[in-house]
Parts: structure tokens; C-alpha cells; sequence
């Protein structure tokens, strides 16, 4: 028992990261994600956030990117259920497309009240 509970359970981990090779197979704007992460990543720690700050950069890195792999999925599924050109179709493909873009301009906001003040303080400092 338990060691099928286990094996299910790195099954879903192996379906994941399969999941996460597609979006960046497949996605280019996933690549504009992952330079954006590193780069806020670097800030973080050039600008020594605090642990709070940490909290509220990791939670909005992962809305982003679970942002843009719903968005895939919804593409997907709209492919499969309807390969030709439709309305409907458009508009889920659309919706999706402005929920990433919903978390990106979110992300940005996040990142001008969390980095602004810090940023600011190290520039001044340089004059």
C-alpha cells in the first residue's frame, strides 16, 4: 500500500516537470518568464529583501508561471476540442492569454512596491 502510494506519487511529480518541459518546449513567452524570474531573483538578493518580501516575490513568481501553464492547457484542450477555427474557441484561447497578462502587469506592480524603496535608497546612496 504504501509503496504504491509512493510510486503514484512520483508519477505525478514525473507528469509535472513533463508538463513544465512543455511549456518551455513549446512557449516562448515562458522564456521572457524565466529571464524575468532570474532577474528578480538577483534583485531580491542584491537588495536583500526581507523574508517577507521573499514570501510575496515567490507567491507572485508562481502565479505568473502557473499563470502561463493554465494558459498552455487551456490551449491545448482547445486544440483537441476544436481544431478548426471557431468563435469560442478564440475567445477561451484569448481569456487564457489575458489572464497571463493579468499576472505579468499584477507582477509588475508587485515588483515597484517591493524593490522601489530599497532601489531607491542604494541609488541615493550612490550620489
Amino acid at each position: 500500500m504504501q509503496r504504491a502510494f509512493l510510486r503514484t506519487r512520483w508519477l505525478s511529480f514525473r507528469y509535472a516537470f513533463a508538463g513544465i518541459a512543455y511549456v518551455f518546449r513549446t512557449q516562448k513567452n515562458a522564456w521572457i518568464h524565466a529571464l524575468a524570474t532570474l532577474l528578480v531573483v538577483a534583485m531580491g538578493l542584491w537588495l536583500k529583501i526581507s523574508a517577507t518580501g521573499w514570501a510575496v516575490l515567490i507567491l507572485t513568481i508562481a502565479v505568473v508561471w502557473s499563470a502561463e501553464c493554465f494558459n498552455t492547457a487551456v490551449e491545448a484542450t482547445i486544440d483537441l476540442v476544436s481544431p478548426q477555427k471557431h468563435p469560442l474557441a478564440k475567445i477561451a484561447k484569448d481569456t487564457a492569454a489575458a489572464g497571463v497578462l493579468f499576472a505579468a502587469i499584477g507582477s509588475v506592480g508587485v515588483g515597484l512596491f517591493l524593490f522601489g524603496p530599497p532601489l531607491y535608497e542604494k541609488v541615493i546612496s550612490l550620489f
